[in-house]
């Protein structure tokens, strides 16, 4: 399981706001309601929790879920050491002792037994309870639980039930608008903003061809990763290559009609 934990206090990630998303933030935390982030895959949605948290001084425990990630991993087990055995808190537990934020990315990834635990957290109980230890942990002030997904690429096995998602508010993300996308690649790629122009048109291409030749469109995270590689020298064409093309697509054909965008654009 990836779990990481950061603490409160720390100075805050880069995160431009595109909107009154840290308003409702705020709010949830403040009135103890669970929160849910919809939207493509590198749009801001990690950066964002870890924005929010490190602004409230509250510590974030985000765990990328995946299909093998169960209710105890999020909740803890008994494992042997010293050869006793020992109950050893997951990280849901110890957000929910501490007071902490908890980020599970990509909620729907994880096994069906994750929501069950989720549901007593997500309402007005705000309790979890420990089955194999018999306790009932009341949620520590500052606790928040958050969650996220990608609508878009979610098949009909692998979505949220409406018993779930009305349990918690929900923000919806997308990709930043051009202007504000460019001044968040410079930023953080510290490219010139001249040079990022032509990678986010670009990026705007490939994301029309969603549903089309691609399943998923080009992330701002990807687009970062393009110009840091323009900047320490990198033919631009290479660079579009390695980070804007090959993450895209492994079928040749795809790939090929991809670059001509890039020679259309960039002559």
């Amino acid at each position: 399981m990836n779990t990481q934990k950061k603490m409160g206090g720390a100075a805050a990630p880069f995160y431009n706001p595109v909107g009154d998303e840290c308003d409702v933030f705020d709010m949830a935390f403040k009135n103890n309601l669970p929160l849910l982030l919809k939207g493509p895959t590198g749009c801001g949605k990690t950066r964002f929790v870890s924005y929010m948290a490190a602004r409230l001084g509250r510590p974030l425990y985000t765990v990328a879920c995946h299909d093998d990630l169960s209710a105890a991993d999020l909740v803890g087990r008994f494992l042997l050491k010293g050869g006793e055995t020992v109950w050893v808190d997951g990280p849901l537990t110890r957000a929910v002792r501490e007071g902490a934020i908890c980020y599970l990315d990509e909620v729907v990834e994880a096994r069906k037994d994750v929501t069950v635990v989720l549901h007593p957290l997500s309402d007005d109980r705000r309790i979890l309870p420990l089955d194999k230890t018999g306790e009932e942990i009341a949620a520590a002030p500052g606790f928040m639980l958050v969650a996220s997904y990608n609508p878009g690429y979610q098949n009909i096995l692998k979505s949220l039930k409406p018993s779930t998602r009305q349990r918690f508010l929900s923000l919806d993300f997308d990709f930043p608008a051009p202007d504000r996308e460019v001044e968040i690649v410079t930023k953080e790629s510290g490219l010139g903003a001249e040079q990022v122009k032509s990678l986010v048109r670009l990026a705007g291409k490939l994301r029309a061809l969603k549903g089309q030749d691609l399943e998923e469109g080009v992330s701002t995270r990807l687009i970062i990763y393009c110009a840091i590689l323009i900047r320490e020298g990198m033919p631009v064409e290479r660079a579009i290559l390695a980070a804007m093309i090959e993450p895209l697509s492994d079928d040749a054909d795809v790939k090929r009609g991809l670059l001509d965008l890039v020679t259309a654009i960039y002559g």
